[in-house]
C-alpha cells in the first residue's frame, strides 16, 4: 500500500512545526494511506485535516511577503540568513529568492492535498451531509491557497484534480478570468450548495464555516473589482458575528476562536509539533523591532490599538513580544500557541464599508458604509468619524485603508490592501522606495521556469 506522509516544513522566522493528521484534537499521528484508505468518513476526516495542516506552514509568508513588503515593517540591513527577506523589503528580489521559491512549492503542495480529497470524495460511501462538509472544506482551503497565489504572482498554473508530473509540466499560466472563475467559483459552490455548517462543536472549532466562505468570497470579489457582489455577500454576515468590546481580547490566547474570529489557523503549544516559535520577538526592549515610523505615527489620542504593537518582556524568558502576540512558552514543549487569525469580523465590517463606497459614494452621516467603518473606529476608543471629514469617494477609501492599517498590523493584510486599493506605490514611497506597477507582483521562481522550460506556458512576470 502506497502512503503519503504529512510532512510540514520548519520555517525559520516563526520556527513553525506543523501538525499530524488529527489537526483539531491535535494528536500526533503522521501517516495517511492513499490508495486503499480514502473510503470511510474517518479517512476523509484525516485527509481534510491534512489540508488545514498545510496552512500552518504558510503563516510565515504573511510576514515575509506581505508585512515586510508593506509600510508596516522594515529590515534596516541584511544579516546572516535574512538576505532574501531584505531583498523583498527593498523591492530588490530576484526570481531565485528562496522565500518566494518556498512559498510557491508550499502553496502547490497544499492544493495537491485538497485535490486528493476532491478527487475521491464523490465516490465515497459516507453520510451525505458529512461528504458535503468535507468537500466544502477542501474547496475552501484550495480557494484560499489559489487566492494567495494570485495576489502574489497573478495568474498561475492551476489544477482541479491530482495530476501526474508529466501532466503538470504541460499546464500553463491561467488568465485573470480563469483565476477568478476558479477561486470565486469554488467559494460560490460552497455558499450556493450550503456545504459548510454555521458552526462546530468545541472539538472541531476552527474548521471552515459558511461564514468563513462568505467572508473570503467577499475579499475575492473586492480584489477582482466586483464591489457590488462583495457588498451583497458581506451583508449576509453583518450582525452574525460581533466585535469584542476590548480589541486586545481578540488576541488573548485564553480566548481563542472568540465571537469576532471567523477563520484562524490553529496551533496548540501543549502538543509537540503543534505549536510554533515566538512571533515577532526581540531580545531586549531597546532592540530595533522593525516597526515603521509611519505605522507607529498613525495612532492618535486614546486609540486602544496602539498598545497592541508595543513590546513587553515575557515573564521568565529572555524574550520580548508584541502585546498582540503575547504568550508564554509551554513548560514541556517550549512552544507558543497563538492562532494565526486570517478572517475576523472587523475585517468584514471594513470590507463592507469599502465595497459600498466602491459601488457608490454616500455623503450622508447615516450611510451603511460609514456605520460599518465607525463600528471598528469607535471600538478602538475613538470618536466617530463624521462624513464631512470624508467628502468624496477617494477620501472615504483612504479612511478605510488607514483604518485597516491601524486595525490589522502584522496580521498579513497590509500589502494586499495597498495593492487592491491602489495606494501601494504611494505608501512605500514614504519609506524611500520608488516602485513601478510591475512590482505589485512577485517574480515567478526560477526553479519553476526551469522545470517547465516553456515560456509559452510559464513566463516570467514583466520587469524581472
Amino acid at each position: 500500500m502506497k502512503k503519503i506522509k504529512l510532512i510540514f516544513p520548519v520555517l525559520v522566522a516563526f520556527s513553525l512545526v506543523s501538525c499530524g493528521k488529527d489537526f483539531f484534537d491535535l494528536s500526533p499521528n503522521y501517516e495517511v494511506a492513499v490508495d486503499n484508505t480514502f473510503k470511510t468518513a474517518e479517512d476523509f476526516d484525516v485527509a481534510v485535516k491534512g489540508c488545514y495542516a498545510k496552512l500552518q506552514g504558510q503563516v510565515n509568508y504573511y510576514l515575509e511577503l506581505c508585512e515586510y513588503r508593506s509600510d508596516n515593517l522594515y529590515l534596516s540591513a541584511p544579516t546572516a540568513g535574512t538576505q532574501d527577506r531584505y531583498d523583498i523589503d527593498q523591492f530588490r528580489e530576484t526570481p531565485s529568492n528562496g522565500i518566494i521559491e518556498d512559498a510557491w512549492a508550499n502553496f502547490n503542495n497544499g492544493v495537491y492535498r485538497c485535490n486528493m480529497v476532491l478527487d475521491r470524495i464523490d465516490a465515497a460511501q459516507i453520510d451525505g451531509t458529512l461528504k458535503s462538509q468535507y468537500k466544502g472544506e477542501a474547496l475552501f482551503v484550495r480557494a484560499l491557497t489559489y487566492f494567495n497565489m494570485y495576489r502574489l504572482w497573478g495568474g498561475v498554473p492551476v489544477t482541479r484534480k491530482v495530476v501526474s508530473v508529466a501532466e503538470a509540466l504541460k499546464i500553463g499560466r491561467s488568465t485573470e478570468q480563469e483565476m477568478y472563475d476558479l477561486i470565486a467559483g469554488d467559494l460560490e459552490t460552497i455558499v450556493g450548495e450550503g456545504m459548510l455548517p454555521v458552526s462546530y462543536n468545541d472539538a472541531d472549532a476552527g474548521r471552515a464555516t459558511m461564514g468563513a466562505a462568505k467572508a473570503l468570497l467577499g475579499k475575492v470579489y473586492l480584489t477582482f473589482g466586483q464591489p457590488q457582489k462583495a457588498a451583497d455577500i458581506l451583508d449576509d454576515l453583518i450582525g452574525q458575528y460581533s466585535l469584542l468590546k476590548d480589541v486586545a481580547d481578540v488576541f488573548n490566547v485564553s480566548n481563542k476562536m472568540n465571537p469576532e474570529i471567523i477563520f484562524a489557523v490553529r496551533f496548540n503549544k501543549e502538543v509537540v509539533g503543534e505549536g510554533h516559535g515566538a512571533w515577532f520577538s526581540i531580545t531586549n526592549l531597546t532592540d530595533n523591532s522593525g516597526q515603521t515610523p509611519v505605522l507607529k505615527g498613525l495612532y492618535d489620542g486614546p486609540d486602544a490599538r496602539r498598545q497592541l504593537i508595543e513590546y513587553v518582556q515575557v515573564s521568565g524568558v529572555n524574550l520580548c513580544l508584541m502585546r498582540k502576540f503575547m504568550d508564554t512558552p509551554d513548560a514541556t514543549t517550549n512552544q507558543y500557541g497563538n492562532d494565526q487569525i486570517l478572517l475576523r469580523y472587523a475585517d468584514v465590517l471594513l470590507m463592507y464599508a469599502e465595497a459600498l463606497n466602491e459601488v457608490a459614494y454616500n455623503g450622508s452621516q447615516d450611510s451603511p458604509a460609514l456605520a460599518a467603518l465607525n463600528q471598528v473606529h469607535v471600538r478602538a476608543g475613538l470618536d466617530p468619524l463624521n462624513i464631512t471629514e470624508l467628502p468624496d469617494q477617494d477620501a472615504f477609501r483612504r479612511a478605510v485603508c488607514i483604518e485597516r492599517q491601524k486595525e490589522f498590523p502584522y496580521e498579513g493584510h497590509r500589502w494586499f490592501d495597498l495593492v487592491r486599493m491602489g495606494y501601494a506605490a504611494e505608501a512605500v514611497a514614504a519609506e524611500g522606495h520608488a516602485i513601478q506597477n510591475w512590482q505589485m507582483l512577485y517574480p515567478i521562481p526560477t526553479t519553476e521556469l526551469e522545470r517547465i522550460n516553456n515560456p509559452s506556458l510559464l513566463w516570467q512576470n514583466p520587469g524581472y
